[in-house]
C-alpha cells in the first residue's frame, strides 16, 4: 500500500501537537495504518516553537497545500469558519481527504460540504472535532451501530468544567475562576463561546446528528450558559444529593428530539456528576446496550493530536477502498438521513431546582407551594434555613428558600415562576436550573 501524503495546515496548539506525535510515534502509526504516513507539507502562517519543522517542506500560504497533487489528505487546524471552509472546499475540489478539528466549520456547514465530499468520492474525518482524545465520534458511529441511541449526555467543554469545579470545591465567584481560567490558558480572552454554551453547542449538534441520523441543525438547539450560577447553588446542589455540571443532552422522544446545552443538576453518585476540572465525558444510552460512559481530556495539544492521527490512520486503511463501502460521515448512509423535529425548550419536561430569597413570614412557603400546585407541579425537597437576625425595624431577615420540583414541562413552570415572581413577599428573581437523573 503507497504511503499517505499528508498536508496539514495550522501550526497551533493542536498543529504543534500533531507534528510532534507523529514524529514521535512514526512506526506504530505506520504499524497500525499498514503503510507509513508523511508529512509532505505545512501550510503556516509562522513557525510555532512548540514543534521542529526544519525538516519539512513549509508555506505560508494554506492554499498551496490544498492544490498540491503530492498531498493526499489535507489536515485543517486553522479554526474558524471562513478560511476554514473555502480551505475545506479547495482540498476537495482538488479530490483531497480532509482530517479537520474544527466543531463549528462541521456543525455549520457540514451538511453541505459532507454532500461536495461524497460528489467527489473524498472523505471528510472530524473525530477530534468533539470531546478532544475521546474517541466519542467512532464510539458512535461504528462502536454502538447495533444500537437505537435513545439519549446522550456530556461534559463537553473543559473551560466550564474547570469553573464549576473550582466554585464547587472552594466556594468561589464564578467572576474570579474565570480570571483564573484565563490566567491558565483554559478560557480564551473573549470567554464567551466556552462560558455561554457555543462550543459545547457545536459539539452537541455533531453527536446528535450521529446518534439519531438527522442532518445537522446548530441553528435549533437551546443554549444557555453558567455564569448565573452561583456558589451557593452548588452548595445547595450537594446538600440535595447532586452535584451542577454544563451539560449538553440530546433525547430522542416520541414528540421530537431534545438538543439542549445549559446548566443541569445530576445525582451526585453517577459517575458523569463525579467528573472534574477540565475533564470531559460523554455518557450514553443505547437500546441493547444500555448506558456507556466514555471519559478523558477533551482538549490539549497531544490529546486532540491523538484523535487528528486516529482519522490519518483510518484514511490509510481506507484509501483502496471504493467510495461507497466506507463509514458514511454521519454513521448512516446519506440517504437515509431524516429530518426530525427538534423541540422548543418549552415543551421539554424535566424536574427543576428553584432558588429564591423570601420574607420569613407565616403563610409564605404556602403561597409558592399552591402556586406550583395551580400548575400541576409537585415538590420533592424543601431547604429552607431558619433566620434569628432581624432587620432594623425588628422584623425577621429575608430567607433563602430552596425547592427540588417533580417532572415539568418546562412552560408550565415558567408560568408558575412569574406567578411567584409576582408576589409581594419575594425579593429579585427566581433562579431555576434543570434536573436530570440520567438513569
Amino acid at each position: 500500500m503507497k504511503p499517505v501524503r499528508v498536508g496539514l495546515c495550522g501550526l497551533g496548539t493542536v498543529g504543534s501537537g500533531a507534528v510532534n506525535v507523529l514524529k514521535r510515534n512514526a512506526a506504530e502509526i505506520s504499524a497500525r495504518a499498514g503503510t507509513d504516513i508523511i508529512l509532505q507539507q505545512i501550510g503556516a502562517r509562522r513557525d510555532n516553537p512548540a514543534c521542529d519543522t526544519s525538516d519539512l517542506a513549509v508555506t505560508r500560504d494554506i492554499f498551496d497545500v490544498a492544490r498540491n497533487p503530492d498531498v493526499d489528505v489535507v489536515v485543517e487546524l486553522i479554526g474558524g469558519t471562513t478560511v476554514a471552509k473555502e480551505l475545506v472546499e479547495t482540498a476537495i475540489s482538488h479530490g483531497k481527504h480532509v482530517v479537520t478539528a474544527n466543531k463549528a466549520l462541521i456543525a455549520e456547514h457540514g451538511n453541505e460540504l459532507f454532500q461536495l465530499a461524497e460528489a467527489k468520492g473524498v472523505t471528510i474525518a472530524f473525530e477530534a472535532a468533539v470531546a478532544g482524545g475521546i474517541p466519542i465520534i467512532k464510539a458512535l458511529r461504528e462502536g454502538l451501530s447495533a444500537n437505537k441511541i435513545q439519549w446522550l449526555a456530556g461534559i463537553i467543554n473543559g473551560t466550564g468544567n474547570f469553573i464549576l469545579t473550582e466554585m464547587k470545591n472552594k466556594g468561589r465567584d464564578f467572576a474570579d475562576v474565570l480570571k483564573e481560567a484565563q490566567a491558565k490558558g483554559y478560557a480564551e480572552a473573549d470567554p464567551t463561546f466556552d462560558v455561554e454554551g457555543i462550543d459545547a453547542a457545536h459539539k452537541l449538534v455533531i453527536l446528535a446528528s450521529i446518534a439519531f441520523g438527522m442532518p445537522l441543525q446548530f441553528d435549533k438547539i437551546f443554549t444557555e450558559g453558567i455564569s448565573a450560577i452561583e456558589p451557593q447553588d452548588l452548595a445547595n446542589a450537594e446538600e440535595l444529593g447532586y452535584r451542577i455540571k454544563h451539560l449538553g443532552i440530546a433525547r430522542q422522544t416520541e414528540q421530537g428530539v431534545e438538543l439542549r446545552v445549559h446548566p443541569t443538576l445530576i445525582p451526585r453518585r453517577r459517575l458523569i456528576a463525579n467528573v472534574d476540572g477540565v475533564m470531559n465525558a460523554v455518557l450514553v444510552k443505547g437500546d441493547a446496550v444500555g448506558p456507556t460512559m466514555y471519559y478523558g481530556a477533551g482538549a490539549g495539544a497531544e490529546a486532540t493530536a491523538s484523535a487528528v492521527i486516529a482519522d490519518l490512520v483510518d484514511m490509510a486503511r481506507m484509501s483502496t477502498a471504493a467510495p461507497e463501502s466506507r463509514v458514511a460521515h454521519l454513521g448512516f448512509a446519506a440517504a437515509s438521513l431524516r429530518e426530525q423535529e427538534i423541540l422548543p425548550i418549552e415543551e421539554v419536561t424535566t424536574a427543576y431546582y428553584l432558588r429564591m430569597i423570601i420574607e420569613d413570614h407565616p403563610g409564605v412557603l404556602n403561597k409558592i407551594t399552591q402556586i406550583l400546585s395551580d400548575s400541576g407541579i409537585s415538590i420533592e425537597a424543601v431547604i429552607q434555613k431558619e433566620n434569628e437576625e432581624e432587620d432594623e425595624e425588628g422584623e425577621p431577615s429575608p430567607v433563602p428558600l430552596i425547592l427540588l420540583t417533580d417532572r415539568a414541562q418546562e412552560k408550565k413552570l415558567l408560568e408558575a415562576v412569574e406567578s411567584i415572581e409576582a408576589l409581594d413577599v419575594l425579593l429579585g428573581e427566581v433562579t431555576h436550573i434543570r434536573v436530570e437523573t440520567l438513569g
